[in-house]
């Protein structure tokens, strides 16, 4: 690896990382579809599926964000061991959306209430992970970064913390919100920036 180019590294980081999201994506995708296809097995629960929508448009915003890697002029093994393992952590988040049993469930809400420590214990190690993503970037990319990008991850923090305390629907609700609200601001302010 050392004899090829930096750009030709990243082809190959690229490939593994694009088979993780789209594994997460297609879980994502064919649990919608469960939907369609069968539409009295589950009943569709607005948390459920603002979440699924939430974790769908991060799993896009990641890989548009990565290509921001492409700059890099010195790859490791670790920086790609860490940029899989960022997407390994996504993938879990479209898995806990969608498990292959919820049998001993009531139906989807009531197995994210009752696995949510897990789910914000993953989101909230990807806010901890995109610190590092964006440090590895580079000091051009994170002086790219408006001022926001440093409340970002106090402020995701604290909201995971507060999902995983509280199982109330309107508490959840409110933090699905204000988490998609966060990702469409990005997508507004911010997300041109590689």
């Amino acid at each position: 690896m050392d004899n090829l180019p930096p750009h030709e590294i990243f082809t190959h980081v690229r490939i593994v990382m694009g088979m993780v999201v789209g594994l997460a994506i297609t879980r994502i995708l064919a649990g919608v579809a469960g939907f369609i296809q069968h539409p009295g097995r589950q009943r569709v629960s607005l948390l459920h599926m603002l979440w699924v929508g939430s974790i769908l448009l991060e799993l896009v915003l990641f890989w548009w964000w990565e290509f921001g890697l492409s700059r890099l002029t010195l790859w490791s093994f670790g920086f790609f061991v860490f940029v899989i393992g960022y997407a390994v952590v996504l993938y879990l988040l479209a898995a806990l959306l969608f498990p292959d049993s919820i049998s001993e469930y009531a139906g989807y809400e009531d197995f994210f209430i009752k696995r949510r420590r897990w789910f914000f214990g993953l989101l909230a190690a990807t806010f901890l992970l995109d610190i590092v993503d964006t440090l590895i970037k580079g000091k051009e990319h994170w002086t790219q970064l408006s001022g926001d990008y440093l409340v970002q991850v106090p402020i995701g923090l604290a909201l995971c913390l507060i999902g995983s305390l509280f199982a109330q629907r309107s508490v959840q609700l409110a933090l699905v919100a204000t988490n998609i609200a966060y990702q469409v601001y990005w997508i507004g302010v911010v997300v041109y920036i590689v």
